[in-house]
């Protein structure tokens, strides 16, 4: 008798839920909104990162998975914002593994998927960067509001569990 993965019933699940379950356009609207917000937040913590997205002001990038669409606009403080136009993306990064689990497993290994990337070769190079350079710190941001002994702690706990969690993949992986 064959054993079911458990990464092959995630992929099981989420099939399930896209193809149900079309959230309403102002989900995805404020879902895509407050992503803007996290990845703006992040930006700012690297000015290197802002001044090189200056350079690109204006331009938009479209990241697509599956049936997932998001499209970026560069402002000109380097920052982000959703953008609604229909005109032609500017760089278009679509992600072409389609298995959720797949894309988690690679993630948990360090690997980077792999990206069709069509259009303006600079904003591209620029994209590149921002995915090597820019990380999120987020025991810092847990530090401003309950303090740096605790956050330490919990980041400590968090990097705990990623280790065991990227184990679990990687034994996973394996025996697959």
């Amino acid at each position: 008798m064959a054993t079911q993965s458990p990464f092959s019933l995630l992929d099981d699940v989420f099939n399930q839920l896209t193809t149900r379950f079309q959230p309403p356009a102002w989900v995805i609207t404020e879902a895509q909104r407050k992503l803007v917000i996290l990845l703006n937040h992040v930006l700012m913590q690297e000015r290197q990162a802002t001044e090189r997205l200056v350079r690109q002001k204006g331009r938009v990038v479209l990241f697509q998975w599956r049936h997932i669409e998001l499209r970026l606009r560069i402002t000109p403080a380097g920052l982000l914002e959703v953008d609604a136009g229909s005109a032609q993306p500017d760089l278009s990064l679509a992600i072409t593994e389609t298995s959720p689990s797949t894309l988690v497993q690679q993630a948990m290994s360090g690997d980077k998927p792999s990206v069709r990337i069509e259009g303006d070769v600079q904003l591209a190079a620029e994209v590149n960067w921002l995915t090597q350079h820019v990380r999120w710190d987020i025991e810092e941001d847990v530090a401003r509001i309950v303090g740096d002994a605790p956050a330490h702690m919990l980041g400590k706990a968090a990097r705990a569990a990623a280790s065991a969690l990227k184990s679990l993949v990687q034994r996973r992986g394996v025996a697959a």
